[in-house]
C-alpha cells in the first residue's frame, strides 16, 4: 500500500519518521533550534540561540514530534486525508498547500505564545505536524463534504464536513478555556484558517476577488 501512495504524501511520511528517529537517537536538545520558539521581550538571545525564534522554525517545527503517539496520530491523518487531496490537486499544489498550513499554524502559535511570554508566562517550544494535518482535514471537508469518515475515538462514522465543524469547535473551546494545556490549539486553528484562505484564493473567492478559479481548476 505504501508504494501506491502519491509521492509527496509518501515523502512527508518518510521525512517525519526519519526526523523522529533522529530525535530519539540524538535527543530533543539537538533539535532545539528547529522547534518553534516564542518571541520574547528581548527577541533573539545570543546566549541561547537554540532557544530563540528563527525564521526557518515556521516550517521545521512541523517535522518534529514529542512522542511516538503524537507522530502516529499525525501520520495516520496525513495518510487518510493527504493521499486523496494529492491525487485531486497534483503533487506541486498539494505540497504548497501543506507547507502553507504548517507555516500559517506556526504564525498563529507564534502570536499566542509570544503574547503569553510577554505576560510573564514560560517560553516553551512548539513542535508537530498537527497544524498541517488540520489544514488537510479542512481541505478534505471542503472538497469531499459528503464523504463518510470514521473517528478512532470514539468510533463514530460521520460526514467529512461534520467532522471538520466538530473538530473546529472543539479546538476553539479548548484554546479559549485552557482545558487541555500543553496542546497548541491555536496552531491547529491556524492551519485550518490558512488552508481555508488558500483554497479561497485558488477559487478566486472573496477576499481575493471574484475572477473565477485560478489554474488548475480542479479546486472544487
Amino acid at each position: 500500500m505504501f508504494s501506491r501512495l502519491p509521492p509527496v504524501t509518501q515523502a512527508l511520511l518518510i521525512i517525519n519518521g526519519l526526523a523522529f528517529a533522529l530525535q530519539y537517537l540524538l535527543t530533543n536538545e539537538t533539535f532545539a533550534a528547529f522547534m518553534l520558539w516564542p518571541i520574547g521581550d528581548v527577541g533573539f538571545d545570543a546566549y541561547a540561540p537554540e532557544q530563540s525564534f528563527l525564521p526557518w522554525q515556521l516550517l521545521t517545527y512541523g517535522f518534529l514530534h514529542g512522542s511516538f503517539t503524537h507522530l502516529a496520530f499525525n501520520m495516520l491523518a496525513l495518510l487518510m486525508f493527504g493521499a486523496p487531496l494529492e491525487y485531486t490537486w497534483g503533487n506541486r499544489r498539494f505540497l504548497i498547500y501543506y507547507l502553507v498550513c504548517v507555516a500559517g499554524a506556526g504564525v498563529c502559535q507564534l502570536l499566542v505564545s509570544s503574547w503569553t511570554v510577554a505576560q510573564g508566562g514560560g517560553a516553551y517550544p512548539t513542535l508537530g505536524a498537527s497544524g498541517g494535518v488540520f489544514g488537510l482535514l479542512l481541505a478534505y471537508g471542503m472538497l469531499f463534504p459528503n464523504q463518510r469518515v470514521m473517528l478512532l475515538i470514539p468510533p463514530i462514522p460521520m460526514k467529512a464536513r461534520t467532522l471538520v465543524i466538530v473538530y473546529g469547535v472543539i479546538e476553539l473551546l479548548m484554546g479559549f478555556t485552557g482545558l487541555q494545556p500543553g496542546v497548541a490549539h491555536f496552531a491547529h486553528l491556524g492551519g485550518m484558517l490558512f488552508g481555508w484562505l488558500l483554497i479561497r484564493y485558488w477559487r478566486g473567492q472573496p477576499p481575493f476577488g471574484k475572477g473565477g478559479p485560478r489554474r488548475p481548476t480542479i479546486v472544487r
